[in-house]
């Protein structure tokens, strides 16, 4: 039997839409330690699993893998589509332990296009690696479109800059009740429309707020600099989306981003990916007062919801037992 483990993420945003520049895509993103998918998987000559969400994931697997087959339990995982990154943790959570368990090592990074991943972020898979901030290269503009090309002409996007954050940063999850956000072929047709409409001028504004003020509060370990930073960079990805999400958040997120976002517990807010998931940036010693401005924002927009808080990632997926080739 074997054991993969590993943790959701926040998507920030991209650092460029428009097909007017070199580079397309190049998330921004973070890994969290919480909440977790716990996969385990044994032999098997067939696919068998006992999440029938998590089944195709398996099967692209063992395909991809070229192996007979697997047996699946899932024993923790969080909610999809909700803008925290499960279908690419599943799926490599899946591969990894598909793998294990017929004694092959594989690079997840590799294989990862070949399952469906990677096709537009890349902080996806690197969180599974390594976990941290990430902030990934992009594909080449040539190359790609709205629409990841054909399999076997493109890689997963390297990380240009990944590390861990101070250990006393944490983010505040708010996740509302809320229709799931985009996927599939919804998410696809989204992305080419935000990109055959996207303003390059925008890409522009996110190239400096990354270069001089994301990247600098980084290096130093500032909070408040970091947090404006990504505040910024959600609501200018914000106007690319908007005509696709009904604004510069999906709603309900708006209401919540502005009142976490004037919280003196918080430094930075915004949300994840498609949503309906927000997340707020604060230190473990303010956390109990960023998670009651957190139920606080909730309640003030009208609707349910969970809160947490959690810390960013320091590694990536774990494997156990490890394999001892």
């Amino acid at each position: 039997m074997v054991t993969v483990e590993t943790g959701a993420r926040i998507h920030v945003g991209f650092q460029n839409l428009s097909l007017a520049h070199d580079r397309l895509y190049s998330g921004v993103g973070v890994g969290l330690s919480r909440p977790r998918i716990v996969v385990e998987a044994a032999p098997a000559s067939t696919v068998r699993c006992d999440d029938p969400a998590v089944e195709p994931y398996v099967e692209r697997a063992v395909e991809a893998l070229g192996v007979p087959g697997a047996e699946v339990s899932v024993r923790d995982r969080f909610q999809r589509h909700v803008g925290l990154g499960s279908g690419t943790q599943l799926a490599l959570a899946s591969l990894l332990a598909v793998a294990r368990t017929h004694d092959r090592a594989i690079d997840p990074r590799a294989v990862a296009p070949a399952i469906g991943r990677g096709g537009r972020s890349g902080v996806g898979v690197a969180a599974f690696e390594a976990g941290g901030f990430v902030l990934d290269a992009g594909h080449p503009t040539e190359l790609f479109t709205g629409t990841p090309p054909a399999a076997g002409t493109w890689h997963v996007p390297a990380p240009v800059v990944q590390r861990s954050l101070p250990d006393s940063w944490r983010f505040v999850l708010v996740v509302p009740e809320a229709s799931p956000g985009a996927s599939g072929d919804a998410e696809t047709e989204s992305m080419r429309a935000a990109v055959t409409n996207a303003d390059p001028a925008v890409a522009d504004e996110i190239a400096g707020v990354v270069s001089r003020r994301l990247l600098p509060a980084l290096a130093e370990g500032d909070l408040n600099s970091f947090g404006a930073a990504i505040t910024r960079i959600g609501r200018l990805n914000g106007t690319w989306y908007a005509d696709e999400q009904d604004g510069l958040y999906r709603p309900p997120a708006g209401p919540i981003v502005a009142s976490l976002t004037e919280a003196p517990a918080i430094a930075g807010a915004g949300q994840s990916s498609w949503g309906p998931t927000v997340y707020g940036l604060t230190r473990a010693e303010t956390g109990d007062a960023a998670v009651a401005a957190a139920r606080d924002a909730l309640a003030a927009a009208g609707v349910e919801g969970s809160v947490r808080l959690v810390a960013p990632s320091t590694e990536g997926a774990t494997v156990s037992p490890p394999f001892s080739r």
